[in-house]
């Protein structure tokens, strides 16, 4: 299939639209199509996806790339399936009008446009890397940021988990689900020798039986034997079928739950052992993983948003897309990496798990400071900002008195021990303030990180900048909120983090087009600012 750009959106002398009434082109000019069809359709930059198509020209033309991607963004703002939105197209006056394809007798897509474009911008990122929606969404964000005339000045940013479409699986399930699906693509392949010991899990009921209903045999034996089962099995099927992507899953499964014992037996894992938070979840669905945070599961993917704000509005001008296991730490470096120097000097304001020592270097450098608010969920102590710590921020050296302490750093939690003796604590006047366990000789103190990154922020900025620095950090957390509730990230119809990711790239630019909407009906506000 032949790269070809659609330029045909001049209306022809039969052009549907000029046989309206006065009535409804009235309508019409007042719907959401009229700013979709000047403001979105118009500037989507065909030519980033040419490299998706072939370059012979005596091959079939493709299908217009911008008709396609201004249907996936209105297929996320109108929260419609692929099947809903080629209805729509076909039916609906006003999505030929914001599509420019009012003089086709036919729509130029099928009921396949769309998961084939998908796949091919898929395969494509898998090859090369290059994530073609996010250039293309971005690009379009810094042209609605240009019309809106936002400053890229002041940006502030945030993060949000995003679940998996998958379903929890206990480790019996889990390991179970793998065995069962290698032993079906053998089976399959014609090679029923391979599986004569192993039939039971070509039976879809007895997957049940043995998750579920078989109380009368503990769940350890039933683990157990399923274990055993997939032993056996791996060595079996290795020569033919090693690279199958049933067999890996089997392989990671049975690696990341079990373990040998003294005899040499694969046996699960006990709690002592540990688990990293990459472990397989659900074979559906390979990429997720697990995280804690505030207190909750979450088992999936993690999103990190970029809002550039002023007075006139706001609108999401980058956004990042990984394991629910990066940090915010890492996204923000990742995003500072990226950015070249600033000629203007630029903001960042962010919450208190962005900051750190080395995110503040590594924005001096791009002429950019990164302002935390120190956001934690509680009000930190004041005391603990006065900790002398190194200048790797990984280590306290001396307590607000002055006396020496030994201090560890746990990486995993951001945090770090304090020791020292029990007889600089015993009478000093911070003791009720910073409260330390005390033992026998030594006395003990475990500090979060955030804590101090909060304190100092607080003493680095004057009480009003940190006032307005807050309200428009607040900002940011209505994003995620609409995102999850209005646009259902939640229940994506994908997996995998490179397809989940395109669907939540449309999104963003869906959201977009509403900031856009709201600044041209004039009720456009964004707190922290004084409109004029």
């Amino acid at each position: 299939m032949s790269f070809v750009k659609n330029d045909c959106q001049q209306l022809s002398l039969f052009d549907s639209l000029g046989y309206l009434s006065k009535r409804k082109l009235g309508i019409l000019e007042k719907s959401w199509a009229k700013p979709f069809s000047d403001y979105i359709f118009t500037k989507i930059d065909e030519m980033i996806f040419a490299p998706l198509y072939s370059q012979n020209s005596n091959s079939r033309p493709n299908a217009p790339i911008n008709v396609i991607v201004g249907c996936l963004i209105l297929k996320e703002l109108n929260g419609l399936t692929d099947d809903e939105l080629l209805e729509e197209c076909e039916c609906d006056f006003r999505y030929q009008y914001a599509l420019h394809t009012t003089s086709y007798d036919n729509q130029p897509i099928s009921d396949r446009s769309f998961s084939r474009f998908r796949e091919r911008v898929y395969a494509y990122e898998l090859l090369t890397g290059e994530d073609l929606i996010h250039t293309c969404i971005t690009d379009l964000a810094e042209q609605i940021r240009k019309f809106m005339d936002i400053s890229p000045v002041i940006k502030r940013m945030d993060s949000m988990m995003i679940e998996s479409n998958i379903k929890r699986m206990s480790r019996l399930e889990l390991i179970y689900t793998c065995v069962s699906n290698l032993v079906k693509t053998i089976y399959n392949a014609g090679a029923h020798e391979l599986v004569n010991d192993f039939e039971e899990y070509l039976d879809p009921n007895n997957r049940n039986q043995v998750v579920y209903y078989k109380q009368d045999v503990p769940q350890k034996e039933r683990l157990q034997k399923v274990i055993d089962d997939a032993a056996k099995l791996l060595p079996l099927c290795e020569d033919k079928y090693s690279e199958t992507t049933d067999y890996q899953l089997l392989l990671r499964a049975i690696t990341e739950q079990c373990k040998k014992d003294d005899n040499g037996k694969t046996v699960p894992k006990s709690k002592g052992d540990g688990m990293g938070s990459s472990v397989l979840q659900n074979p559906s669905d390979p990429d997720a993983t697990y995280r804690v945070k505030a207190e909750k599961e979450h088992r999936g993917y993690i999103a990190n948003i970029v809002e550039a704000v002023n007075a006139n509005g706001s609108v999401v001008t980058d956004y990042s897309f990984d394991a629910n296991t990066h940090s915010d730490q890492d996204f923000i470096k990742e995003h500072l990496e990226k950015q070249p120097i600033a000629e203007q000097h630029e903001a960042i304001i962010v919450d208190g798990a962005y900051n750190s020592e080395e995110v503040r270097a590594l924005a001096e450098e791009k002429n950019i400071s990164v302002l935390s608010t120190g956001l934690l969920g509680h009000k930190p102590k004041e005391i603990f900002g006065k900790f002398k710590m190194s200048q790797d921020n990984k280590t306290i050296i001396a307590c607000p008195e002055g006396h020496d302490v030994s201090s560890t750093y746990y990486e995993s939690r951001d945090q770090i021990r304090v020791s020292l003796p029990c007889g600089n604590c015993n009478g000093c006047p911070h003791q009720n303030e910073c409260k330390p366990r005390l033992g026998k000789r030594v006395a003990n103190l475990l500090i979060s990180l955030k804590t101090i990154r909060a304190e100092k922020c607080k003493t680095e900025l004057d009480p009003e900048t940190r006032k307005m620095i807050g309200r428009i950090r607040n900002g940011v957390e209505t994003v995620p909120s609409v995102i999850r509730n209005k646009y259902r990230v939640d229940t994506m119809p994908v997996r995998g983090k490179l397809r989940t990711k395109l669907f939540f790239g449309f999104k963003v630019a869906a959201l977009d087009f509403q900031k856009l909407r709201l600044f041209l009906n004039g009720k456009e506000f964004c707190r922290g600012f004084a409109l004029a």
